[in-house]
């Protein structure tokens, strides 16, 4: 089997618009999450979220491009700009036609489903723009990506919620490790900030009004998020024939399902897709120094993980460091994984963990090392990425450094 590098990172998010911003805001511990600045907001009661702020379409793309491109293929097409220009690749001849695209996205389009169904319903109109449907589609970014680098390998969208970005990376990561394609653009976005996207989760009752505080005890829900993640996978002899920047090696994957609850997940179910990623990477629970937690703020979901994490790692558990991101940029659902991923870069190249903010008070059932509030020093050589998704779907990457 080959192995798989990352040669190129792009992000936008609500910590910043490109990958050094990010990485800036994740070192000194700052928050994104503020007051949305959306239509109709006096009519949610849920009014923060992680958005991205000084955001204008129209200095990135031309009229006809925004007509089609829905906010999440904008975020898309940014942060494959930012991760294909790192990775220093010309995509031609033989390269292009086997070099391919997988993202992952739970919503696609929420903002033009949103736009039109105001239209229709509220405004009276009977027609709406002949591009809504290929504008919304939840492959629209994929096909965007693989269009404007003239890939003709591979392409397709994975939407499994909040695990749709760590699944598509996965198999972004095989299809390479197999000899499929030499290299793969992969990730994931989301942009769910909108009327009708934020009044959905509310009537799950799982979201907070004022923070998330991950593993804190006093913690009261999750946060929304919107933003991008992008990344270069390539074939490692490929990556070091051209004399490439490696900024890490995905060295395993794996992947589980619940089968028990829609929305409650399961202890056990998250064990197996950790314990399976350490078989998958040939690494031992004692190589890993740093878990990018899913940590979503919600009571179920941190005991769950954190239950898992004890299970899987035994008395390594002890000395491991797991932190939350989305206290910091909020849950981008099926964008989540692909920004939380750079948290790992982070720790593997930098030794700097990000930390958990917003932590207030320990939780006994979150007896952990969550790294609270402020980023930590540390040496660490291997890394896992987990995500946790309702409908009991379990997506866990490992890294190591180079």
């Amino acid at each position: 089997m080959r192995r798989v590098v990352i040669t190129g990172a792009g992000t936008i998010n609500a910590l910043g618009h490109n990958v050094p911003a990010t990485l800036a805001a994740m070192r000194e511990g700052r928050c994104g999450i503020g007051e949305l600045d959306i239509r109709d907001v006096d009519r949610l009661s849920i009014r923060i979220g992680g958005q991205v702020k000084g955001y204008e379409p129209e200095a990135q793309f031309n009229r006809q491009q925004i007509v089609l491109y829905d906010r999440f293929t904008q975020f898309t097409l940014l942060a494959a700009k930012e991760a294909v220009a790192q990775s220093g690749l010309t995509f031609s001849g033989e390269l292009a036609l086997t070099s391919g695209v997988v993202l992952g996205t739970a919503g696609g389009g929420v903002n033009t489903w949103d736009e039109n169904y105001r239209a229709v319903y509220e405004e009276g109109k009977n027609r709406v723009h002949p591009f809504v449907v290929p504008k919304l589609m939840n492959n629209a970014a994929a096909s965007h990506v693989s269009m404007e680098y003239g890939l003709n390998g591979p392409t397709f969208t994975v939407a499994t919620a909040c695990a749709s970005s760590n699944h598509a990376m996965g198999q972004a990561f095989w299809m390479v490790r197999s000899g499929l394609a030499p290299v793969m653009i992969t990730g994931g976005s989301e942009s769910m900030l909108c009327f009708g996207g934020v009044k959905a989760w509310e009537g799950l009752r799982v979201m907070s009004k004022d923070a998330c505080r991950p593993f804190s005890a006093n913690r009261n829900g999750m946060v929304q998020g919107e933003g991008a993640g992008v990344f270069v996978f390539e074939d490692y002899d490929h990556a070091r024939a051209r004399g490439a920047d490696i900024l890490a090696e995905v060295a395993g994957f794996c992947m589980t399902s619940d089968a028990s609850d829609i929305v409650m997940p399961s202890a056990q179910g998250a064990e197996r897709a950790m314990t399976g990623a350490l078989r998958d990477a040939r690494l031992n629970r004692e190589d890993i120094g740093y878990i990018n937690a899913h940590g979503t703020g919600t009571a179920a979901n941190d005991k769950t993980e954190c239950a898992a994490v004890a299970h899987a790692f035994g008395p390594h558990a002890d000395r491991l460091m797991i932190s939350s991101t989305k206290s910091m940029h909020g849950h981008l659902i099926g964008g989540t994984g692909a920004v939380e991923l750079l948290a790992c870069m982070m720790a593997l190249r930098e030794g700097v963990i990000a930390p958990t903010i917003g932590y207030e008070e320990p939780d006994p059932e979150c007896a952990l090392d969550v790294v609270p509030n402020v980023a930590r020093e540390a040496r660490v050589t291997a890394c896992l990425s987990n995500a946790f998704a309702f409908g009991g779907l379990n997506a866990v990457i490992a890294l190591k450094a180079v």
